[in-house]
């Protein structure tokens, strides 16, 4: 079983596009959509929800009105300012409360106890591509890498379970623990960039994450004739680290045409769908021969 994750330094490179063109080319893969903060991988492919699942992580504490006497011990002694008075007792407040169990421990009437958190729900669903695994975390709420774990856990026995040999995820931005979580076990990372100063920090900042984690990486230069000087440097940058240059893609408004339609746009027969199909092959290739360094990726000069 191989494992596809595309991911990107910074938000906005078109990753999520490019991993909807993707799914539509894969014909036989296991979605899984891993930016459980702010998912939109379904906004392109409208998945139909088979099964919705909790997904309770921490825990909240909860004040027994009829036990609290109004003492405030515990809210002098939390340091989160999560106890509020509430009627002449008192009450926690969801949003500050980190589950300390500080509250619990030194409240005079045991009025306080701790319950499990409800931080959001994912969800297991069938789209025109495929089976798809996705969720969505509450506002506020945390332990995003922990979902992002159980969602690529549940995509491996979905995967071996219809007994699909590939795994292709939408991946969050940055570098921070959904990111982490997200390349654990991943065969080969597709990192999206636009060349741009910030878009070729946020891409030094994320292939060297995958570094430090052994994960092969492929590259793919979005919007490559912004600047033109900015797509040289990363070029040079690729292949002096022996990373794949996958594709340099132009900036072409069929992409926003197809989002509009809650499109993938290798479903629209054009020359950007065909550059993605060309795309798609070398992602395979890098995938079959197995190779870290992918060096004959480096030598693609243009989509055009």
């Amino acid at each position: 079983m191989r494992e596809i994750v595309v991911i990107s330094g910074k938000g906005g490179t078109g990753k999520t596009s490019l991993t909807a063109a993707f799914a539509a080319l894969a014909r036989d893969a296991v979605l899984c959509d891993l930016d459980v903060d702010v998912p939109d991988l379904h906004l392109l492919l409208a998945p139909k929800v088979i099964a919705q699942e909790a997904f309770v992580s921490g825990f909240t504490a909860r004040v027994d009105a009829s036990a609290c006497f109004g003492c405030g011990k515990c809210r002098r002694m939390c340091r989160f300012d999560a106890i509020r008075p509430s009627g002449g007792v008192f009450a926690v407040d969801e949003m500050r409360c980190e589950g300390c169990n500080v509250c619990v421990t030194f409240c005079p009437k045991g009025a306080v106890h701790l319950e499990p958190r409800h931080c959001g729900d994912w969800y297991r669903s069938e789209t025109r591509f495929g089976p798809m695994l996705h969720a969505q975390l509450f506002p506020g709420q945390e332990n995003s890498g922990r979902l992002v774990a159980l969602l690529k856990r549940e995509a491996r026995s979905l995967a071996a379970e219809r007994g699909v040999d590939l795994i292709l995820c939408d991946g969050a931005p940055g570098i921070g623990c959904p990111v982490i979580s997200s390349l654990s076990g991943a065969d080969l990372a597709v990192i999206v960039t636009e060349p741009t100063p910030s878009g070729r920090h946020d891409l030094l900042r994320v292939a060297e994450l995958c570094e430090h984690f052994h994960i092969p990486i492929g590259v793919i230069v979005n919007k490559v004739d912004l600047n033109p000087a900015q797509a040289a440097r990363i070029e040079s940058y690729c292949a002096e680290r022996g990373h794949a240059l996958l594709a340099r893609f132009p900036h072409d408004e069929i992409v926003t045409a197809a989002m509009v339609e809650r499109r993938a746009v290798t479903e629209i027969e054009c020359d950007f769908a065909q550059a993605v199909r060309t795309a798609w092959s070398r992602i395979q290739n890098v995938l079959d021969r197995g190779d870290k360094f992918a060096a004959a990726g480096n030598q693609i000069t243009s989509n055009k």
